[in-house]
Parts: C-alpha cells; structure tokens; sequence
C-alpha cells in the first residue's frame, strides 16, 4: 500500500457512514482525503460529481485508492467508471471487496449507506484494502479492460 492518502468521497445519503469510515481509516493509520458535502446543510454535491472528482484524482495518481459512498454506491461506481485508467466496483460484502482487487485490479471501491450498515462497511473497507491484485488469469481480462479505456477515449 501507498503512502499516499486515501479519498473518501460522498454524497449527501451516505454523510453519516463517511464520518464513521473516516474515524475506521484514520484508527488503522490511514490518511484520508475527503470529498462530498460533510453535513447536510452543506449538501448540494451530486454523487456523479464527487465520483468524477475522487476518479480523476486516481487517474492522476493523487491517490491509489479512493472509497465512494452514496445510497447503494451504484451511482458512484457508475460515475466513477467513466474517468479512463479508473476500475470501480460496487461491493456490498467482503468477498466481493477483496475479488475486486484481488481479481479487477479495483483502485475504487462504492459502498451503499443505504444497504450496508456501519460494521460490515468497515468489514467490507477492510477487506479491500487488504487486498492486492494478483494478476496471474486475470492478467488478460484486466489488460482488455485497460484497453476498452484506450477505444473509449479514442472515441471521444
């Protein structure tokens, strides 16, 4: 793992489960970047324009690793997918935390505030970064995903 902070960004449905990840990372030794309104009088954000702004933060290589939290963290990993070089996934339990890193080379991980209480959020947020790619089978399907970014950007 990197020395560089980790981003943690939401939206105004997932303010309260931020904090409480926030508390989790900074405990183990984590720096935290944070993005997204902090209270809910300061919402106003839409989680397309936090993932955006964590993902290209994780392009530029700002951060390794960015955590995005919003109602089902669907909209995040959405969002977060259609900044180039950036592989998002949506993970609701710990297994598939750690395959998205392990098997998908993930950089971003979304989580529902809506759907995962606070625990297995943490569980789940541990799992993951836990976890590193492993390459090996998924060398090549990984490599294919990489180029889909190259086709797309092409297109544009």
């Amino acid at each position: 793992m990197s020395d560089k902070p980790i981003a943690l960004g939401n939206d105004d449905a997932a303010i309260a489960l931020s904090e409480v990840l926030a508390e989790h990372l900074a405990a183990r030794g984590f720096r935290v970047d944070r993005y997204g309104p902090a209270t809910a009088s300061a919402a106003g954000e839409d989680y397309p324009d936090v993932a955006v702004q964590v993902a290209q933060r994780v392009a530029d290589g700002t951060h390794d690793r960015a955590v995005l939290l919003c109602g089902t963290g669907i909209g995040m990993a959405i969002a977060a997918n259609k900044v180039p070089g950036v592989r998002a996934a949506q993970a609701a339990d710990t297994y598939s935390a750690e395959r998205a890193r392990k098997s998908n080379d993930a950089q971003v991980l979304a989580i529902g505030a809506r759907t995962v209480g606070p625990e297995l959020a943490r569980a789940i947020v541990d799992a993951w970064l836990a976890s590193e790619y492993e390459g090996g089978r998924s060398a090549s399907k990984v490599a294919k995903l990489v180029a889909l970014d190259g086709a797309r950007a092409a297109v544009r």
